[in-house]
């Protein structure tokens, strides 16, 4: 029987789908807000789609986490003035795997091409990769993610208005032992099904609050980190309402608790192998190149911060003294800054970006924290004086400071010429409006903040 990881050609892909007979196959790609969009197909309409390519209603790119459709002239790619037309996709037959819970069922990613390829977030990190290639460099990144675990269901939820949920464990039990033993079972179906679908799971430990866990996904080069970052996403939602459970990867679902994060490691190795990072004669073994990498990082998070806190919920994590970073800040093993130093031998070290939340798009996120170090490289940046102690407290200069809301954060998107010239001026123009709708729609709408301060005594 052939393994689905060692599916690398649209032979092997034909093959593996004839050797299990399947009549239908399971095909997605994701959009601008990291959501799977997918489809069962057959065996005629795959293999051609492997051969010739395949389209999908070009929507996907004109729409929201919602189904609701930008509003022209935000978006000039597509809308009611283009009238939706399909836009061409392309199978990835290396991305093969196993969906353990539809018995002998593959999944393959797809990817947008042709002009749709300018707003793809999976092509994104892909131009960002090639430009890493060019300059002499193999990326790699792991991401952490935090989440909520709720005995609710999505009809629960809508039923509570979402609030009054039930977290699958109360009280605050950070690395509990007591927790992971008790729903042992539990946290072994995650763990199996990260390896089934081949996104290991290097770590799963309960998190700070109730109900919460962060799981570590085990490096890979930084193209297949991000497929199984978003894989993870995806199904470890299908895995909780499997079990008439829900996981929330919101970035904060509640102002009692820590915001939930998206955290990457990043490192960089020579064409030969060798680190790009590591020079055991520096100080905390960082190398030149590392320094520089750190620098353009700095520099541009206040100009991307829109790449890497997507949402308008994602700017309410970022507040002093709860493990989210305020300012573009770095530090060698310091869990107060956005950039955290982590030293270590050759293969080892590296640098976490800890801007990131929960809900962010891993293809866009990561392009984002890769593409700017690359630029600091290409630049010869150097970064700020290095924080120690609590960044929290201490003045940090203007240029560090981080947009506080999404609107800001989107505007200076737009304006950055750097972006641009990393992204592209379509992706910047669509992907810059889409979270200019994105802060509309939230002000379409009254909080229950707003009704509790102002209904009465105003």
């Amino acid at each position: 029987m052939i393994d689905p990881r060692t599916v690398t050609s649209v032979a092997d892909a034909k093959k593996i789908v004839e050797e299990r007979g399947l009549d239908y196959i399971k095909i997605g790609l994701h959009d601008v807000d990291g959501i799977m969009r997918g489809k069962y197909v057959n065996r005629a309409k795959f293999f051609s789609a492997l051969d010739n390519g395949l389209s999908f209603c070009d929507v996907v790119l004109g729409w929201d986490s919602n189904d609701q459709l930008y509003a022209a002239p935000d978006t000039a790619f597509t809308g009611w003035h283009t009238g939706y037309p399909d836009a061409p996709v392309r199978v990835l037959p290396d991305t093969c795997r196993d969906i353990p819970f539809e018995p002998g069922m593959l999944l393959f990613l797809c990817e947008f091409d042709g002009k749709a390829a300018e707003l793809c977030p999976r092509q994104l990190l892909h131009r960002v990769l090639d430009r890493a290639g060019d300059m002499g460099f193999d990326a790699f990144a792991a991401f952490e993610y935090e989440f909520f675990l709720f005995d609710e269901t999505p009809d629960s939820v809508r039923e509570k208005g979402y609030r009054d949920l039930k977290p699958i464990t109360p009280g605050y039990f950070g690395y509990s032992m007591l927790r992971s033993s008790v729903k042992a079972e539990l946290y072994q179906s995650l763990l199996e099904l990260g390896q089934a679908m081949d996104f290991p799971i290097e770590g799963l430990h309960t998190e700070t609050g109730p109900g919460v866990l962060e799981a570590a996904i085990a490096v890979d080069s930084a193209a297949n980190a991000a497929d199984k970052a978003a894989l993870f996403k995806t199904f470890t939602k299908v895995w909780a309402q499997r079990r008439d459970m829900m996981a929330t990867f919101m970035a904060k679902w509640s102002n009692e608790y820590p915001g939930q994060s998206g955290h990457i490691h990043i490192s960089l190795r020579e064409k030969d192998g060798q680190s790009a990072f590591h020079d055991a004669s520096e100080p905390h073994s960082m190398s030149k190149i590392q320094r520089h990498f750190v620098a353009g990082q700095q520099r541009l998070m206040p100009q991307w911060m829109a790449m890497l806190a997507q949402t308008v919920n994602a700017y309410t994590r970022l507040i002093p003294g709860f493990w989210a970073p305020t300012d573009a800040t770095w530090g060698v093993e310091n869990r107060t800054t956005a950039l955290r130093v982590i030293p270590g031998s050759a293969k080892s070290q590296r640098v976490e970006f800890r801007l990131g939340s929960a809900d962010a798009n891993p293809y866009i996120a990561l392009a984002a924290a890769l593409g700017a170090g690359l630029y600091g490289i290409a630049h010869e940046l150097e970064p700020t004086a290095m924080v120690t102690g609590n960044a929290y407290e201490q003045d940090q200069p203007e240029e560090l400071s981080l947009p506080a809301d999404l609107a800001t954060a989107a505007a200076a998107l737009r304006d950055s010429a750097v972006a641009r010239e990393y992204f592209g001026a379509g992706f910047v123009e669509h992907y810059a409006a889409s979270r200019e709708w994105e802060c509309r729609e939230f002000r379409r709408h009254v909080t229950d903040w707003e009704l509790s301060r102002y209904f009465e005594i105003i």
